[in-house]
């Protein structure tokens, strides 16, 4: 058995025996176990000592002091908003109107796949193994983006976005987008990495008629019918002027509410549209710190959990930090609904743990292939260094990997079994060489689009190497 430090030749080995000081599991953290990797799944998942006998042939790899857990999945993403990053804080909400469209229409095809593997990287750096696209309103073909996330090596569900309630748009163009929906689902069916999933922006930019064929077909398919919903006071008024439902009933009374569903926020939600939610089976993304940083309320996701809804946690592209957003996750709902009902637990930190990592896979209708480290599933996990003055003394690691851990921790990234990220940085391509280039064209396509901020920086310029201020 070896016990010498590792490397990450080690890790890249066609097959592993791994022998943690903990594996965390769906029942919780258990020592004494190990992990078998083999053809990018989890081969075996048991007792340290039956594993090592039944497979003499592989050289146990000892890891004192580190924890094997399951990627982070991140259910709901923005992959080609992150040239924008800090131009949305301290900004008013429905910031993607004033922001995030003028930005994304500004994107040739190289630069959805800049921007896009430059989310993918964070991600990975993060904890996230999946993230999942909401769908990107720059031209061009989703394509490009599978592209860049399977260069970079993180799992995506890939959003196709079928609006159609453009001012001009006739029979023949609905149908077009019904038959691009079509072959998007096709063209992904079964890839390793890549899973395809249809959406509309929010339920007023899409037709009855087209909400409900995007969600039959998600439906059909196995796949995630995504919107965004209940999110903003603006657009629940917008819902019920023109409507006169609130976005939740409209999706519902389009026929488009369903297990394939999932809603991105809603936070403002009423007693009845989470009884729909509980009714039909639909998953909504839980997105704590868009909440903090721009939304109109926090989810009632405490209150989602006892009805049974359905939900994972979501970043909504504000920042790829898994330990971080789980810690929000349950802060917020402290703050939202603990501290005025002297709820101390709030969930306590198995529920965040669990939402984060088999309720993600749930919501994104994947959980026979991610989510938890079982025989079978797919390889995609984090090595996390547990010797650290953050996590001694240890005495309920559930909790503290969700109040007191933190990425810097993370030694190692996988995601089908393949190491992705060796403590923070890819072993087979040069990031540094990358985030360079992404700063010369971050700043041209910033310059260009027509992005209105109301709280307006005295720069746009990113501090790079050459701007940083010297200390004399």
């Amino acid at each position: 058995m070896k016990n010498s430090p590792l490397t990450p030749a080690e890790l890249q080995a066609d097959a592993l025996l791994l022998l943690p000081a903990w594996v965390l599991l769906a029942d919780g953290p258990q020592s004494d176990h190990a992990v078998v990797v083999s053809n990018g799944k989890f081969a075996a998942v048991g007792p340290a000592d039956e594993l090592v006998a039944q497979y003499p042939h592989l050289t146990p790899l000892s890891l004192p002091d580190k924890l094997v857990m399951p990627g982070f999945i991140d259910a709901h993403h923005h992959l080609t908003q992150s040239f924008g990053k800090a131009l949305a804080f301290g900004e008013p909400s429905e910031i993607y109107r004033r922001i995030w469209v003028p930005l994304e229409n500004c994107l040739d095809e190289n630069l959805v796949y800049l921007s896009a593997r430059l989310a993918a990287l964070e991600a990975l750096r993060g904890g996230f193994t999946t993230v999942c696209d909401a769908g990107t309103r720059a031209s061009g073909d989703a394509s490009t983006i599978a592209s860049a996330t399977q260069e970079v090596g993180v799992r995506c569900v890939l959003g196709l976005i079928c609006n159609d309630l453009a001012d001009d748009i006739d029979a023949r163009a609905r149908a077009a987008i019904v038959a691009r929906a079509q072959r998007h689902l096709a063209r992904w069916d079964g890839h390793a990495l890549v899973h395809p999933s249809l959406a509309v922006s929010v339920p007023e930019a899409g037709s009855d008629g087209m909400l409900q064929a995007a969600a039959a077909m998600c439906a059909d398919a196995g796949a995630v019918f995504q919107t965004h919903a209940n999110e903003h006071l603006a657009s629940v008024e917008r819902s019920i002027v023109r409507r006169k439902m609130r976005p939740i009933e409209h999706l519902h009374h389009a026929g488009a509410l369903g297990p394939q569903t999932l809603i991105a926020h809603a936070t403002l939600v009423t007693p009845s549209e989470l009884n729909l939610l509980a009714r039909t089976g639909a998953a909504v993304s839980y997105n704590p710190v868009a909440s903090s940083w721009k939304g109109n309320a926090v989810a009632p996701a405490l209150q989602m959990a006892a009805l049974g809804i359905r939900f994972g946690l979501g970043t909504d592209g504000t920042r790829s930090d898994a330990f971080r957003l789980v810690d929000a996750a349950e802060t917020a709902q402290r703050f939202a609904f603990g501290l005025a009902t002297g709820d101390s637990s709030c969930g306590a930190g198995e529920l965040w743990l669990d939402r984060a990592l088999r309720g993600g896979a749930d919501a994104l209708r994947l959980s026979a292939r991610i989510g938890e480290i079982a025989q079978g599933k797919a390889a995609d996990f984090l090595l996390v260094d547990l010797d650290v003055p953050e996590m001694r003394p240890s005495w309920d690691l559930t909790w503290e990997l969700v109040r007191l851990a933190n990425r810097s921790q993370i030694d190692a990234v996988f995601v089908a079994g393949k190491l992705r990220l060796w403590q923070g940085w890819p072993t087979d391509w040069d990031a540094h060489a990358f985030l360079r280039e992404v700063d010369e064209v971050a700043r041209e396509v910033v310059a260009q689009a027509p992005i209105q901020r109301v709280h307006v920086a005295p720069t746009l310029q990113p501090l790079t190497r050459t701007t940083l201020p010297t200390v004399e």
